[in-house]
């Protein structure tokens, strides 16, 4: 918390508006347009939410072929299975580790073939790094496929100077806590489409029909968010830059300590991308002597530090076992091979120096090589 939050939230208890309704969350909203440059911003009670009246809005149906990132967290993929649609995941490439235009294209066109064309396609921007949007944009444009993007960790990224979250149909933001500003558990969609945000509203709001009584003629959900929560987020607007530039710093200590080491490499940036870095990931490969992601996660956690597996794809789930899946093993790479390391926004510069002693130490020592 910067200390900023509690002006909001004291505002949301002195007039009393706790619930899922208030000034703060109209406020947050705009806040989040602004920022972004979205027409318009509906904030959710999660970033899976989100995603679901995503779908919702565009008309996902049962049977609807959606395309999906496979490297990703599954709240990406589970609204998919909410509305009984069908996810296909896609592989990625390896430089920015999200969706691979080829193995999209070669997904699209074998659905279209069968007279089965996707109606949707949801692209990651994986661990606050941009796809490869220029590319998608292309595919989608051609086959008359909605995108929706799951710029969840990617707030404060941006791509040719556009915020990401604002190229396709929707983009879904997350705010749950451990992301780069939080409202503690929440979320928002964004578009520049009012059909589709007001269509989420009434969805998020339990579809209540416009009428004096309370009357529904569809189902809807509790997903607002509270304007407690909505409060929390306004303070978090305040230094969502400052944060950005300490994850980025954050990464460029890690690249710079780690550039010498044999066998490490990091996601890259797209050509006009522009990553929060909201996490700092890398890969180990065969050059380091046998010091794999569990090895190396074991070694920090000895030293009092937490690291963690980069996900694991949505097509090696045992949810997911019988979904279709195009592409090679890129993804299926980077999760044996990739970790994630600390990254939060209060990181010190003498703690990126102990993280990456740990690793150099680990990997020139050839600790745990079999």
């Amino acid at each position: 918390m910067s200390g900023g939050e509690l002006k909001y939230v004291q505002e949301a208890f002195d007039s009393n508006w706790i619930a899922p309704a208030g000034p703060n969350i109209r406020h947050f909203e705009n806040e989040l347009a602004q920022y972004t440059g979205a027409k318009y911003a509906v904030a959710l009670a999660s970033g899976t939410a989100a995603v679901h009246l995503a779908l919702c809005a565009l008309g996902i149906e049962k049977g609807d072929i959606v395309l999906c990132q496979s490297l990703t967290f599954v709240a990406t993929a589970n609204p998919i299975l909410y509305l009984g649609a069908t996810p296909v995941f896609i592989d990625s490439e390896s430089k920015t580790w999200n969706i691979c235009p080829e193995a999209l294209e070669t997904a699209v066109t074998y659905y279209i073939k069968r007279n089965q064309k996707p109606k949707a396609l949801i692209c990651v921007h994986l661990y606050g790094m941009p796809c490869l949007m220029n590319e998608l944009l292309a595919i989608c444009d051609k086959y008359g496929i909605a995108l929706i993007e799951d710029a969840a960790e990617a707030l404060g990224s941006t791509y040719t100077g556009k915020h990401l979250g604002t190229f396709g149909k929707a983009g879904i933001i997350s705010f749950n806590g451990n992301k780069i500003i939080t409202t503690s558990g929440g979320g928002a969609l964004l578009s520049d489409s009012k059909t589709l945000t007001d269509k989420a509203r009434f969805l998020a709001t339990q579809a209540k029909d416009p009428a004096s009584y309370f009357q529904h003629s569809e189902a809807g959900y509790n997903y607002a968010l509270s304007n407690v929560c909505a409060g929390i987020g306004r303070g978090q607007m305040e230094v969502l830059n400052e944060r950005v530039a300490a994850r980025r710093s954050n990464f460029n200590r890690h690249q710079q300590y780690l550039a010498a080491i044999p066998g490490i490499s990091f996601q890259e940036e797209p050509a006009g991308g522009y990553s929060n870095r909201w996490l700092t990931t890398l890969e180990l490969s065969s050059a380091n002597a046998g010091s794999t992601p569990e090895k190396l996660i074991q070694a920090l956690s000895a030293n009092g530090i937490e690291a963690r597996r980069v996900w694991k794809p949505m097509h090696l789930q045992p949810l997911y076992k019988t979904a279709p899946y195009f592409g090679g093993n890129v993804a299926e790479n980077l999760f044996e091979n990739g970790v994630c390391l600390p990254s939060g926004s209060q990181l010190t510069e003498k703690e990126v120096t102990e993280i990456s002693n740990v690793i150099i130490e680990l990997i020139e020592n050839k600790k745990g090589c079999s």
